[in-house]
């Protein structure tokens, strides 16, 4: 196949995925450019959840007391995470079964040292918890996450062909760098942010398909989790052993988060600076367990989200949301452009009366 034929093969290619995909990448892209700066604007819009007061923290016993009054009387509380930081405690607690779906999750922010309810937030309400769904299934039942993987799939192959697209026909690369490659605005808009957008928006594709793709991707990098039940492990109603039991049985680390037991691991997880310990809820036999390994998906993920990957990374992964957003409108401009050109190259000429 000759240059030119692959060059109009990867052109319908890159018109038609941005043309049929654009009304479902715009809400995935701009929903994920906003999530880039979760906890800045879960700051902005909840400042109740950080409003602490200074002293020295309060019991572990002391917390889960105080949230008590704050969760379903159904729900099962599943993890505390201890003050660090100047930030509050939070006690997690879930329903046993959730229909339709993961079970709701109800967590209380208390004031280290007083234990005062600060704030209540369920996660299945709010501004954020709206885009999160928004950029991860896009709203569909069941299969919207292999929706989004698949336009994400989608949105690999459009970032190497509008590479290729954009690579000059003729002369020097360095003439695709010109501003001016088009009479009009929105073309050279899309040439240039396309240019300069690619890899980043090829990456975030690349693991956004990732995530959605797990156990595909999970077989080529070795992260595949062994078969078991399906679900969502489950606390359990009653625990054998009160916390502050657990704690003891400790020995007094200094312990960051306590995750109760469930249906699948009668234990407490105990994550400590320097590690975890497991505490068996029969027993209260200690064990100290490895710290989990990262893994490639947890790398992808952080990749995908930015999570400590420093400012430089989340403003390019910030652009690389908006500007899929821009790429879609003005690809949509130059379509309807260019088409209205070849329906006026179709109509016939205007014959003029003869006097």
């Amino acid at each position: 196949m000759s240059r030119q034929a692959w060059r109009r093969t990867w052109f319908s290619v890159h018109k038609w995925i941005g043309l049929l995909l654009a009304v479902l990448i715009i809400p995935i892209s701009f929903s994920g450019a906003v999530l880039v700066w979760h906890e800045e604007i879960e700051h902005r819009i909840h400042p109740e959840r950080f409003a602490v007061t200074a002293g020295p923290a309060i019991g572990a016993d002391a917390y889960l007391a105080a949230a008590r009054g704050a969760i379903g009387a159904g729900d099962r509380v599943s993890t505390l995470a201890m003050p660090h930081d100047g930030e509050a405690a939070v006690v997690t607690a879930s329903a046993a079964s959730g229909k339709g779906g993961p079970p709701v999750r109800t967590s209380v922010y208390l004031d280290p040292p007083t234990g005062r309810v600060m704030a209540v937030a369920r996660s299945n309400e709010g501004l954020l918890r709206v885009l999160h769904i928004l950029h991860g299934s896009l709203y569909v039942p069941g299969v919207g996450r292999q929706v989004v993987g698949w336009i994400g799939v989608a949105m690999m192959l459009s970032a190497f062909t509008g590479l290729w697209l954009w690579w000059p026909a003729m002369g020097r690369w360095t003439r695709g760098l010109r501003w001016r490659r088009h009479p009009n605005v929105d073309a050279n808009i899309h040439h240039q942010a396309g240019f300069w957008i690619a890899l980043p928006l090829f990456v975030l594709s690349l693991t956004g398909a990732w995530i959605s793709f797990p156990a595909f991707f999970g077989r080529i990098s070795g992260d595949a989790r062994p078969a078991g039940g399906g679900g969502r492990p489950v606390p359990v109603a009653a625990p054998r052993l009160a916390i502050g039991d657990v704690l003891a049985a400790a020995g007094g680390a200094a312990v960051t988060n306590i995750a109760w037991p469930t249906d699948r691991k009668a234990a407490w997880t105990l994550r400590t600076a320097n590690g975890q310990l497991s505490v068996d809820d029969a027993t209260r036999a200690v064990t100290r367990e490895p710290a989990p390994p990262s893994g490639v998906a947890r790398l992808m993920r952080r990749v995908h989200d930015g999570t400590d990957m420093g400012i430089v990374w989340r403003v390019l992964i910030f652009l690389g949301g908006l500007i899929p957003v821009v790429l879609a409108v003005t690809g949509a401009i130059m379509w309807w452009r260019a088409r209205g050109r070849r329906a006026g190259t179709m109509r016939p000429p205007r014959v003029r009366a003869v006097a």
